[in-house]
């Protein structure tokens, strides 16, 4: 059985089972701000699992794109990906348990749908423990189905206890289950959930029966739900009898190309998981960078730093290889001919995704042998002297002059058995940053102080000055600014007076992406990769070699001393008060913030 085939007959099997087919989200969370990634498949359904009425009905099945690096040092072996597909139903107040673990056995078992042999199907519960009782109802069931005994295991919350996806939200215990891979059992503890490899969990059945609040209380949700997910990858595995996910059809052209790329053959071992991480990572930021929604790229904060790890960790694992400059590019073309008739998006978004792996494998590049000869002679030193950590503020130069995550260089000092400092390089990056807010206070940008209000009018000029350009045209620049606590000042090349309509679309633009709450993102770089990057760069000259640059989501892309927003939400509504003359070819806007509720300025 195929992925697509597999994807096919398990949403049949569930629409036969009165579950309407919804289609499957965005990978970057649009209401919640707890996580980075969408890491399951109820993730999008919150409200829903919270009791809002879904359009489509009480039982849903869909296939999710998630991303979780949680388990990133694990990929490598024969079953952990950073990115896969996941199979799920739902029950949004409808049926629970009963249903939910009849209906995971069926379509594991029959010979119309996954035909797994039963007797090789091992599943575990939740143990019970701060007061939620032990899950007799599902051992019940599961014996009912003709499961013994000795492959029914009551497991503690860490095993068998499943979210919320970020800080709050829907949880409960939950069913998992097992397949047995056949390998002997690594010792007489050997159990599902054992990392032995002996079992493989394939299904997961959470019924969520409580919320967790930010206080950390687990509060009884008003309807309980049920939440499943299959792998993708995993499943397809067991029923083509692979011994990893990397030798079915959705690895096979990626890792073929692996291979015509790598040069004189290393260790098997050492091989065996590069390529393994290769493929994943870089089948990961394909996903990531061709993600509907956009917004995130390569950079030192948030989604974007989990995204530019990837990369660099591919790149560093492709060197081992042999492999040379250029790869990321080749790879993921394999990556967007192999999904595009499943995720038409990659195709859509095949230039920009080619771009962005290329542009963050050459900035990478640049320093990675310099960083790379440091490491090697630092961890030489520290051996010839006995020592066994890396200090902070050596780990923190690594990341600071070279581009190396901090978990790389830990990768790299435990290949050679050594720790890092990491109190010490967090020490060392918030001296960093105070420095860089010593330095900002040289050059406000015309804010007459760092108060909350002029913080948020700050922002505000960089709607501004993106939504002229796309009024006026791309001969906008701004010439100078000057903010209070009450209003900006915006001055700006343009040779004429502005209409009562262009004002009008200014101020809608400006409204609209405030409206969107888009998050306000800072990266640090050199002058040369901001313009790159398309970042309007102004008064170039008062910055040094590294500037910052910050985002407002997709929106803007400016070189900036900051301060900033958190996001464009927290501006309340702009309006124009006044468009005149500054001096030859240069106009004046001055506008202020108000409160949306009521129509006074916010500051």
């Amino acid at each position: 059985m195929t992925a697509d085939q597999l994807r096919d007959k398990y949403l049949r099997f569930f629409e036969s089972k009165g579950h309407a087919v919804i289609s499957g989200a965005s990978l970057i969370p649009e209401n919640d701000p707890t996580v980075l990634f969408t890491t399951a498949g109820m993730h999008p359904l919150v409200p829903y699992l919270l009791g809002e009425p879904h359009p489509a009905g009480r039982r849903l099945t869909d296939v999710q794109k998630c991303v979780r690096t949680g388990d990133i040092e694990a990929v490598g072996d024969a079953s952990h990906l950073t990115f896969f597909e996941m199979l799920g139903n739902w029950s949004l107040g409808d049926y629970f348990k009963r249903e939910a673990i009849e209906w995971s056995y069926e379509f594991l078992t029959s010979k119309d749908c996954l035909g797994f042999d039963p007797s090789r199907i091992s599943v575990t519960v939740f143990a019970g423990d701060d007061g939620v009782p032990r899950d007799e109802e599902s051992i019940a069931i599961w014996r009912g189905l003709g499961i013994p005994p000795e492959r029914i295991h009551a497991l503690p919350r860490e095993d068998n206890w499943w979210g919320p996806a970020g800080q709050t939200g829907p949880c409960g215990p939950d069913t998992e289950m097992f397949i047995d891979t056949l390998k002997p059992a690594c010792g007489t503890d050997c159990r599902p959930g054992c990392h032995c490899g002996k079992y493989l969990e394939i299904w997961n059945d959470v019924f969520m029966q409580y919320n967790k609040t930010a206080d950390g209380r687990y509060e009884p949700l008003r309807q309980v739900n049920v939440d499943t997910g299959m792998g993708v990858e995993r499943t397809i595995s067991m029923l083509q009898e692979r011994p990893s996910v990397f030798e079915t059809e959705l690895f096979a052209p990626l890792m073929a190309a692996i291979d015509s790329l790598a040069g004189p053959p290393v260790a098997a071992e050492v091989a065996c998981r590069a390529r393994r991480i290769v493929a994943d990572h870089l089948r990961t930021a394909t996903f990531i960078l061709g993600d509907p929604r956009g917004g995130v790229k390569p950079g030192n904060l948030g989604a974007n730093y989990v995204l530019r790890r990837l990369i660099r960790r591919a790149v560093r694992y492709a060197k081992l290889l042999g492999i040379g400059s250029g790869f990321a590019r080749v790879l993921a073309e394999v990556v967007i001919d192999n999904y595009r008739h499943v995720y038409p998006e990659l195709e859509e978004k095949r230039a920009f995704i080619l771009a962005e792996l290329v542009a963050e494998e050459e900035r990478f590049e640049k320093t990675l042998s310099a960083g790379q000869r440091e490491f090697d002679k630092v961890a030489a030193a520290l051996r010839q002297h006995g020592q066994t950590q890396l200090s902070g503020r050596t780990a923190f130069k690594l990341y600071d002059t070279y581009g190396f995550p901090l978990e790389m260089t830990e990768e790299l000092a435990a290949e050679q058995g050594l720790a890092v400092d990491r109190a010490g390089y967090e020490a060392a990056f918030s001296k960093h940053q105070e420095l860089s807010r010593q330095n900002d206070a040289t050059f406000k940008g015309g804010l007459a102080d760092h108060g909350e209000a002029t913080t948020r009018l700050h922002t505000a000029t960089h709607l501004l000055q993106k939504a002229l350009q796309i009024v006026l045209g791309d001969h906008v620049q701004q010439k100078g600014s000057n903010i209070t606590p009450e209003r900006l000042r915006f001055d700006f090349t343009h040779g004429e007076k502005m209409t009562p309509g262009q004002l009008a679309e200014v101020e809608r633009i400006v409204n609209e992406q405030i409206q969107r709450n888009l998050p306000v993102t800072m990266e640090t770089m050199t002058i040369e990769e901001a313009r790159a990057g398309g970042a309007m760069a102004l008064f170039t000259a008062k910055y040094g070699e590294q500037v910052k640059v910050y985002s407002a989501g997709d929106f803007s892309k400016e070189v900036c001393g900051g301060p900033h927003a958190a996001s464009t939400g927290e501006l309340g509504r702009f309006r124009i008060q006044k468009e005149e003359s500054s001096s030859a070819g240069v106009r004046r806007i001055k506008a202020v913030l108000e409160s949306r509720a009521l129509g006074t300025p916010s500051c």
